[in-house]
């Protein structure tokens, strides 16, 4: 069983950054594609980046791109996202998680498909 741990969350001003961090432990993830996905209150759990198992190709929600970055350091079991010129819509908790499935040559954005979750890191842009 896989343990993934969020951390960097945090209060920012509009237009401003943060990273956040995803730690897996008890198991490699470096065979899996790992995505992040945010929830707003009173909004169903969304997509927001996911990256290959390789790191060959990354996927963004088009309310995201250009602003983030999804990276990973398979040595160190971590994934990153990196949040640049934040909005007060980005205001959510963001989850990290696991394919299901190893080697998944195509990424997916439903959430069905990934089954190893993060307890989440809250995420507040003020305007």
């Amino acid at each position: 069983q896989v343990q993934l741990v969020e951390s960097g969350g945090g209060l920012v001003q509009a237009g401003g950054s943060l990273r956040l961090s995803c730690a897996a432990s008890g198991r490699t993830v470096s065979a899996y594609a790992m995505g992040w996905f945010r929830a707003a209150p009173g909004k169903e759990r969304e997509f927001v980046a996911a990256i290959k198992w390789n790191g060959g190709s990354t996927d963004y929600a088009d309310s995201v791109k250009g602003r983030f970055t999804i990276s990973r350091d398979n040595a160190k079991n971590t994934v990153n996202l990196q949040m640049n010129s934040l909005k007060p819509e980005d205001t959510a908790v963001y989850y990290c998680a696991r394919d299901r499935l190893q080697t998944r040559s195509v990424l997916s954005r439903t959430t069905t498909n990934f089954d190893s979750w993060g307890q989440g890191t809250q995420v507040t842009v003020s305007s």
